[in-house]
């Protein structure tokens, strides 16, 4: 792509990635965003550049603040390109992207690494089943197409995405059958430790009352401190198992609800592949509940030249993540010249205070929709944990007993993690379920070994680069 390197590069066009890009032009870098997506604005934002405003009203005021995101970038100067799955970022800074069809690559004095968060797996009896999808696919669907469920739906685990969800429907006219939410009086109470600092964030607090108060307005039941979930399916006209019914437990009664459609999640967390693809060095986080990169206060990883900014450094919501990328970018012109350490002070005082008031409602929230461990470490050995490779969690823990201790010896006794998800969506309930066979911490456990292509691609593809 060029022949001398450029000064940033950023992976992803998320809030992080376009907030990084858009400010690191502003100070003269040159700078190129690179995205999977054909138009800006990554998950959270998704076609946020055509969708009209009957989409906008039904997304939400959250949704179209992306759009001022969106047009500021365009304005910067910042070189976008589309369409580019990037496959591998070297830990000396070379970026390496598939784009229609067709390898490229090229040298970077700085990266930022603005890959957002994956849906947490949710491995419950039944997850596999055609009719079961996460509740992030089913907005992907939303925002990039305005697509909705035929049938009504049921929402169930825990999490601000569940109740969201369920009010954008309920905002596009869709019958939502019923949520089902995991969160329980104890969770509650835990969450109480922070009410004060969650206060201090009302317009935050505020908005999920309201969500919540409109779905009960809409009629919709909502069952609470459920437990012992499992979905269970009946013979389709094909013959294959299908969706039918969702089997739960409210404080010891048994409850069940029959749907065609039912819509898991149980929140985010950070997507990591790239900085372990780079060794960068990483800690278990006990609150989200998960692997986060270690970084210093600016995003920047162990490895020279790489930063992580967004919720791929920790889970914080769309504006924590813009405000991490500005202040990434500061970072990056400051080292590579463009400001001084002073100016970069100056123009980041503002943007920490305005981080701060923005985190004030995250330990309120993890410690409410903390994920439950049956619902993260299956109980039954029959339940697929590697859709992949088709691993259950019986034969992970089959593989301990042998003597297994992590998860990178497990892909030599199971293939577990080597599909092309490349671990992707099975890593977090590998390493806990192979902790709790063990009796240690996920910390000692550790990850996969993560190596490129971080996205599959074939032969014939890598050969078509120069």
């Amino acid at each position: 792509m060029h022949a001398e390197p450029v000064d940033l590069a950023v992976i992803g066009a998320g809030p992080a990635g376009l907030a990084a890009a858009t400010r690191a032009a502003a100070t003269g870098l040159s700078v190129v965003l690179l995205d999977e997506q054909d138009a800006v604005g990554g998950q959270i934002y998704r076609a946020i550049e055509r969708s009209g405003a009957r989409r906008r009203a039904v997304l939400g005021p959250d949704y179209a603040a992306g759009a001022d995101l969106a047009a500021a970038f365009a304005r910067s100067g910042a070189r976008h390109v589309p369409n580019a799955s990037v496959w591998q970022v070297t830990r000396e800074r070379s970026v390496h992207y598939l784009q229609d069809g067709k390898v490229g690559s090229f040298a970077a004095r700085r990266v930022v690494l603005a890959t957002g968060a994956l849906e947490r797996p949710f491995p419950i009896p039944g997850w596999t089943l055609p009719g079961v999808m996460t509740a992030g696919a089913a907005q992907i669907l939303l925002k990039g197409a305005g697509e909705v469920p035929a049938e009504p739906p049921v929402l169930v685990g825990c999490g601000p995405l569940l109740y969201l969800l369920a009010w954008q429907y309920v905002q596009a006219g869709v019958k939502v059958r019923a949520v089902v939410d995991t969160t329980r009086s104890e969770d509650r109470w835990r969450a109480k430790r922070h009410l004060i600092d969650a206060l201090r964030a009302w317009p935050m607090l505020s908005k999920g009352l309201r969500m919540i108060r409109t779905l009960r307005a809409a009629g919709v039941p909502i069952h609470e401190a459920a437990d012992d979930l499992r979905i269970e399916g009946v013979p389709g006209e094909d013959g294959t198992p299908r969706a039918q019914t969702l089997r739960f437990s409210v404080r010891g009664v048994p409850q069940s609800i029959n749907a065609n459609l039912f819509l898991l999640h149980q929140g985010v967390v950070p997507n990591t592949q790239f900085s372990w693809a780079v060794r960068a060095s990483h800690r278990w986080d006990d609150a989200q509940l998960c692997f986060v990169p270690a970084t210093d206060e600016w995003g920047e990883l162990d490895v020279e030249g790489l930063f992580v900014a967004g919720d791929g450094a920790g889970i914080g919501g769309a504006q924590v993540a813009a405000l991490a990328g500005e202040l990434s970018a500061l970072a990056v012109a400051a080292q590579l010249g463009t400001l001084d350490a002073a100016a970069r002070d100056r123009a980041a005082a503002p943007l920490r205070r305005r981080l701060a008031d923005a985190l004030r409602i995250r330990p309120f929230l993890d410690s409410l929709y903390r994920a439950r461990e049956e619902n993260r470490v299956p109980r039954e050995d029959s339940v697929t944990v590697c859709r992949c490779e088709e691993v259950s969690a019986g034969e992970v823990r089959r593989i301990v007993a042998l003597g297994c201790l992590g998860p990178n010896q497990a892909k030599s006794f199971s293939r577990c993690g080597m599909g092309p998800c490349q671990g992707r969506l099975c890593g977090l309930t590998v390493t806990e379920t192979i902790a709790q066979a063990r009796g240690v911490s996920p910390a000692e456990v550790g990850y996969y070994r993560v190596r490129p292509p971080i996205k599959p691609l074939t032969l014939g593809e890598l050969a078509s680069g120069e």
